[in-house]
Parts: C-alpha cells; structure tokens; sequence
C-alpha cells in the first residue's frame, strides 16, 4: 500500500503557510485497509521519523516539532496494509512556514509621494530598487500591498499568480505571498520592480468592493530575504529609499471598471516612495492562489450596426490579450459584456450606468510603434463577448480570452442521457469559477462582492464541484473579520463600500447565518473538526446575538397574533432581505420589501441556526451552551408554529419557499407537515412545475419533494420551461442566471451568479447518492428516477475517487459503485443494504423499488 496525494493544510507543497501545527494529508492506493503509517519529518539538517502509528486516518497533525519563521520541511510516509505488509516510501512533499511575528518583517509599508483623495482614481504606483548580491544560496521574496501587485525580479515575472495579495479587509487583515526567487537573482547588479494599483483596497467607484481607510494610497510592503552559502542573510526592504513614479503604462486601473494603458510610457522612478504608517494584521493566505486558466479563440462578429464584436463562446471572469501590430498613438477601446441584443453587444444587463460611454469593464489601449503585447493586470472582467472599437485591421486570432479564478483542484465528474442537466452541471461549474475570486463572490461584473448568503447556499455544491476545504476556510477568516462587536456577521464578507441603507440590512437571516453554516457544512463534508472548534468563539457570539435579539420587534411592525410566551422568541427587529428574488410571475419585487423584518424566514433561521449550534457545542462538550441553545432552537420552532396559524404567515400559500423552508428545517409538527407536503404539489401543479423559490429555498426544494416522493423532485428538475434550472440552458446559458428569467426578461442582469447552481448538491447527494459519512466511510444511496435512464459521476472526495453509476434496461436498474482504498461504505440499493469494503462492486435492482 502506497501513500498518493500528499498535501499539507490541503495545499500541495505550500510555500508560506501560518499554520504552526500543520495537518498532513493523503490517500491511499494499492491496497484494501491502511493498518499503519510511519512519516519521516526533515527541517534543514534535522531528521526524525514519527514512529508507526497504527491507525486507518489519512492525515496527521504534526505536534512533534516547533516550527519557526522560515522553516523548510520536507516529509514522506509509507503505509502497512490489512497484512501488516509495509509498502514503499512515498515521494517526498514539502512545506515551508512563512513570517510568524510581526517582529520577522523589517519592511516599511511605503506608497506614492502624494495625498491621494478618495474621489479620484491614479495612475498605478511603480517601484523600483536596485541592490548588488555577491552570492546567491536560496532566496525568498515575501509580499503584499494594500491594492493588486505586480512584480518582477531583472525584468522577469517571477510567478504565475495574480491579482495578488487577494481580497481581505485590508484594515483587519493583509495577506502576504512567499514566492521562491532563487533563479531569478544574479551575482551582482540586480532589480525589483514593483506596480501597485487600488484594486480591493482604494477605489472610488462604488461598484468596487473597498476597504481604504485614513491613509487611502495604495501601499507595497515588501521583504526580499537572500542567503549565502554560508547561511549569512541579505535583506532588501521597502522603505523610504526605492524609487517611484506613477507615469507607467498603466495611467488608470481599476479591477472592476478596467484598465487605461498608453503602451509607449515606461516609468520615470524620478522622485523616492513614502513610507507609510499602516497597523493590520500580516497573515498568509493559508489558500489556492488566482492564476490564468483556460484560454479560448473567439469569432469575429459584425454586428446589424456595422460594430466589430468578437464571440468567445463561454462567459467567463478573466482577462483580455492581444498580439498587434500598429503605429505610433494608433487606439483600441474595449468593452466586456455577456450579452447580445437583436445582434448587437450590450453591457445594459451588467453597467450601473447602462452606457458604454460610463467607465465600466473597459479598456482603453494606445499602441507604441511596432509590436504591441497585452494582457490584463489589474483589471478582472465578466465576459463572453468583447466590443472592439479601433481603426485598426483586426483579426479574431489576435485576441485571447483568458479564464482567471482561485486555483481549485476539480473534483467531480458527471454525466447522464439528458443532455441539458449535462449543460447545467457545466454551467453551474463555470459560474463557480467565475465567482471566485480569492472571496466567493455574486457575479463577475456589476458587483463582485462576497455576499454571505450567495457562500452558504452554493457551499455544499461548491465542495463537490472543487476541492474546496482551503478556499472556504480563508472566506470564514473574512466573515470573522467582518463581524460586528455585538456578534452579527454581516450580509457581505470582506466587508465593502456601501451606503448607510444598506449597512442596516447586514443582519438578514440567511445571509448573517453564513458565519455558522459555512463552517458547520465544510465540516460535514471535510470531515476536519477545526472547521467548527477554530471558530466556535466566533459563532457562539453570534448564537449570543440571535438570543438577544429574539422577541425584540421593529417600531412599524405589529406583533404577531400569538401567545405571549412566544413571541419572545419571534425574530421581529432588523431589516432583511427575505427569500430575494422569487419569480416576478408570482411576486412582484417591491424595493421597500427589505425594509421589513420578514418575521417568518427570520424565525425559521434562527431555529435552525440555534440546532445547528446545540449539534456543534455538544461536540464541542461545551454542555451548557448547547443546553441554552437547545432551548432556543426548540423555542422558536414552537413560536414558528404558532406564526404559520396566523392569516399573515397560513401555509395556505403558493409561493413555494414558504412551504419548502419548513418543511427541510423540520419546524412542523406531524399535522402540518402533512398539509405543507400536500399545499406544495398543489402549489407546484398551479405553475405547471416551475421553479419558483427565491434564493434562499432553491437548494431545498428538491430534498423537500423527495420525501414525499421522488418522482416529485425528478418531475420539477425535468422541467424545460422558465423558470427552471434546465430552461436556462435550454435559451443558450453557459454560466447560470441570478434571476430566473434571465435572457428572456426586460431587465436580465447577472448571467453568471451561481445561487441556482446550488441544486448540484442534490445531483450528486440524491441521484448519484455520494454522501462523506464519517471516518474513512462512505454512504452510497442512489435513487433513480424521472425519465432517465442513466446517470453516473465521481467525487474525488478527502478520502480519495468515489464513483456511482446507474442504468435502466427493461424492468433493472444496474449499480456500479467504486470505493476507494482504505474506506468502507454503506450501500443502500432498493431495500437492500450492503457494506462494503474498498473496490469496485455492481448491483441489480428491479427499477421502481
């Protein structure tokens, strides 16, 4: 048996990590049980094994050492078998640790030499320092900015990450890269140079997410650390002495608005850079890093107008290059955009300003003479088409559309006959990309923000689609540093630029409750209980604020007709966004809606948050929280018994989430459930089986409609007509809708906001039946249906490739399921219950049972 995979912290040979205690990971292969492992630990000339240990777990947290700033490890493991029979030495993984205290930096953060003024974008910060090096061993560049940087070493880029340093609120918290310079330095005269743009931290447009604070300027901290062959160390430090103009290429960037470049301007360093007082916290990203991924060749359109637009055939969040040859002063003007009209391109779906003339995913480019070579920098754009206004004779071959997102590793497979939820798979992957940009955000284009409520609805999918465990634990370090002193998290995560109307709707249920679920969920599927216990603290101070603010009620709202002893546990205060964006066929969308409470859904979270907490807190063996907990949980459950009798709040409805919500967080009694099961087919054949949940329901229904009868829930994902998860793909959609009407409605707007996509939990959880169920062990509870006759799919999950398939052929159903090496699973076929261990295994079963 052989070690395969091996990670640290989920990262693959991560160089820079803040961890001090790291978990070391891997799967198994080439054999049936793992009885043992044995890891052998190098740091620098020191060498150690961690002696046998004779456990099954794939994964060791390393608490044998004390590892320092700096520290370089190496580490490899070999396995026994179910035998006893030792296998081979795996290769070797590493690991280094970054800058620990902030007494390891030397650097001084240093901006431009001028008084920026927040309603005014500049031209990009450039940097440079020249230093002499007399003998190169190993060298370390450790770096970050208050803004997107871009570095080179003697003119060389030294890595294939961008828009780094990510996005975090800057004022809380600076994520720092640790990047290996060694072949990029040379014996003797050498140079760093570094552009600095606003990026997340200083923008003044509002459609940019920005955390600037006091001292606005973008801002480079920078420590380049080189060792000779006799261990001596050279630190090259940002400081008062590098160079700096702003006079670059570069004369506007803006990662949401686009990017201006005169290709002829080369920087002046002509005055020194300022050093700067800036107090956060300096932390790794613990995390995938953004890289340029899949790059597409479009077709050249000429439009009904005669305009020059070029179709790249799959939206994407990404950048734009092009290879041209021009004169002297010659110009390109560039629009992004996701949609054609009648033929022609439009930004009206996306553009706050619903003008091509307004800065907004732009680009404006004067050529140099000769050769011209771009690529986007600090500009990310939502994507599928790009408008091309120029007097130059362009070809479609001379541009490139290039997909950028936090790098996750795909971990699923899927395909079934119907070729539409194919499409939706796929497209539901396309959006998650598109919106993960170091944050989970809500769409490429108008908004770009990490809205919490979008994060925990998609999380489940997201962790089937990717290899997630990294990614959402960096987004819960940005609900923590977002949340409020009084314990509520809030509606977007790292926290942006909004106006005072908007900040009072921070605590929407559904949206606050991110700060819970995410944790709670990616522990549920990771099967790492640090998910729960690093961030309890966090999340028992908002269990603590959801208790204060039970039976609190807004000054314009009447209490509820219910017993006095449970309306203290009524959410009645705050303003909330509700459901959100239910079908406008069956709710008309009123803007003065999120002025109110929303009693019922507010209540509905709130019992479910507090039984989620109750759950964690036991395991945690905090007794007497989970004790308060449970009492609220079971407090507002009974008070959302007594609000659903009211006229206001009757079950007697057609609006679908208000009888889903219940009904999948178990708030009804026996009589009730029984009528919401029954009023939800009646409400579901009233609209002929579209869907028509809001946001926060569309990832129930489906489980909702199962328990009751599964053909329900094959019925509703079948549907062709609007509003539906295949009508989307069905009008042409690559990426998924944020409303359901989307292209076929006046005001489409996002066409890549990947909420809906949130019904791929279900596809993998239900129809293929993959759930991760404890140590090493898999449940496996395929559930055939609908007018399909064969689906299948894996999942590469923490424990390694699991794989379900099913197909009909007369009155059989034929099941293979392939379980990976040292994991057991429970197999539920039918009526039948089979436990099996690692292998591949086929059932029959007689269709329908």
């Amino acid at each position: 048996m052989k070690a395969v995979r091996l990670r640290t912290e989920y990262l693959y040979d991560p160089l820079g990590i803040d961890i001090e205690k790291p978990r070391l990971m891997w799967n198994c292969t080439d054999g049936i049980t793992q009885s043992a492992y044995e890891i052998i630990i190098t740091k620098g000339n020191e060498s150690f094994s961690i002696g046998k240990t004779e456990s099954s777990r794939m994964y060791h947290d390393l608490k044998e050492m004390e590892l320092n700033a700096r520290d370089h490890v190496t580490w490899k493991i070999r396995l026994w078998d179910e035998n006893g029979t030792a296998g081979e030495w795996s290769e070797g993984a590493d690991f280094e640790m970054g800058l620990l205290r902030q007494e390891d930096w030397k650097a001084k953060w240093i901006s431009g030499n001028y008084k920026a003024k927040r309603t005014i974008e500049y031209p990009v910060d450039c940097f440079r320092k020249e230093f002499s090096l007399s003998d190169v061993a190993k060298a370390r560049l450790y770096i970050t900015s208050c803004g997107i940087y871009h570095v080179q070493i003697n003119g060389r880029e030294i890595t294939d990450d961008v828009l780094t340093p990510g996005a975090t609120d800057f004022n809380k918290r600076a994520q720092y890269q640790t990047y290996d310079v060694t072949r990029y330095l040379e014996k003797g005269n050498n140079n760093i140079t570094v552009e600095v743009a606003g990026g997340w931290y200083k923008s003044y447009l509002i459609s940019d997410a920005s955390s600037a604070k006091g001292n606005i300027n973008a801002k480079l901290l920078l420590q380049l650390e080189v060792f000779d062959r006799e261990g001596n160390i050279i630190q090259i430090c940002s400081d008062r002495s590098w160079l700096w103009s702003n006079d670059g290429p570069w004369t506007f960037a803006n990662n949401k608005a686009g990017e201006s470049v005169d290709a002829s301007k080369k920087p002046s360093y002509s005055a020194y850079a300022k050093e700067v007082h800036f107090k956060t916290v300096l932390a790794c990203s613990n995390n995938v890093p953004m890289r340029k991924n899949e790059r597409f060749k479009g077709n050249l359109l000429i439009t009904p107008s005669g305009k020059k637009v070029i179709d790249f055939s799959q939206n994407i969040a990404g950048f734009l290059s092009f290879d041209i040859n021009a004169s002297q002063g010659q110009k390109l003007t560039i629009y992004f955009g996701e949609l054609l009209e009648n033929g022609e391109f439009t930004q009206r779906n996306i553009n706050p300003d619903k003008s091509l003339r307004s800065r907004f995913q732009k680009l404006e480019y004067v050529c140099k003479e000769g050769e011209n070579h771009y690529c986007s920098r600090f500009a990310i754009y939502g994507f599928q088409y790009i408008l091309i206004e120029t007097d130059l004779d362009i070809q479609a071959e001379d541009f490139t559309a290039i997909a950028v997102y936090s790098d996750m590793e795909s971990t699923y497979s899927f395909d079934s006959d119907n070729d539409l939820l194919n499409g939706f798979v796929k497209a539901s992957e396309w959006s998650a990309k598109n919106n993960s940009a170091d944050v989970p955000t809500d769409c490429p284009t108008r908004e770009r923000v990490g809205w919490t409520g979008d994060a925990q609805i998609f999380v489940n999918s997201a962790s089937y689609l990717f290899d997630y465990a990294a990614f959402g634990r960096k987004y819960i370090e940005d609900l923590k540093d977002a949340q409020y002193k009084n314990g509520s998290y809030t509606q977007c995560a790292p926290r942006c630029a909004m106006n005072r109307f908007m900040k009072v709707l921070d605590s929407s249920a559904g949206w606050a409750d991110a700060g819970v679920l995410m944790p709670y969920r990616l522990w549920k599927k990771y099967n790492d209980d640090r998910f729960i216990a690093d961030n309890y603290a966090s999340m028992k101070k908002y269990g603590d604020y959801l208790i204060r603010k039970c039976g609190k009620k807004a000054l314009n709202l009447k209490r509820p007709n219910i017993d006095r002893s449970l309306q203290k546990y009524l959410m009645m205060a705050g303003m909330s966004y509700g459901e959100w964006l239910e079908p406008t066929e069956l709710v008309e969308f009123n803007i003065k809606e999120i002025g109110t409470p929303h009693v019922e859904e507010s209540t509905a979270y709130a019992a479910y948050i507090f039984e989620i907490l109750k759950e964690i807190a036991y395991y945690l063996g905090n007794k007497n929280d989970a004790e308060r907990f449970k009492q609220y949980a079971k407090g507002c459950m009974k008070a959302y018994q007594a609000l659903i009798k009211t006229p206001q709040y009757s079950l007697n409805t057609d609006r679908q989430a208000k009888l889903v919500r219940p009904l999948y967080m178990h708030l009804l009694n026996d009589e009730d459930t029984d009528y919401a099961q029954k009023r939800l087919i009646e409400a579901l054949d009233h609209f002929k089986w579209r869907v028509v949940t809001g946001f926060l329901s569309t990832p129930f229904i489906l489980p909702v409609l199962q328990n009751i009868d599964i053909e329900y829930a094959y019925k509703l994902l079948e549907n062709e007509m609007i509003p539906g998860w295949l009508a989307m793909i069905k009008e042409g959609a690559n990426t998924i809708w944020e409303k359901w009407e989307g292209t076929t409605e006046e005001n489409p707007e996002s066409l890549d906001h990947y909420s809906k996509g949130a019904v791929c939990e279900w596809i993998f959880a239900e129809m293929l039946g993959i759930h991760v169920e404890g140590n090493n062990h898999f449940l496996i509870s395929p559930l055939p249906g609908g007018n399909f006759k064969r689906a299948g799919g894996s999942y590469q999950s923490i424990y390694g490739t699991v794989c379900c398939e099913w197909r009909i052929e007369d009155d059989t159903v034929h099941y293979s399921v392939t379980i990976p090496d040292n994991t057991t699973a429970t197999v539920l076929i039918g009526n039948e219950r089979y436990e099996i261990q690692a292998g591949k295994y086929d059932f029959d079963a007689v269709a329908g049972q």
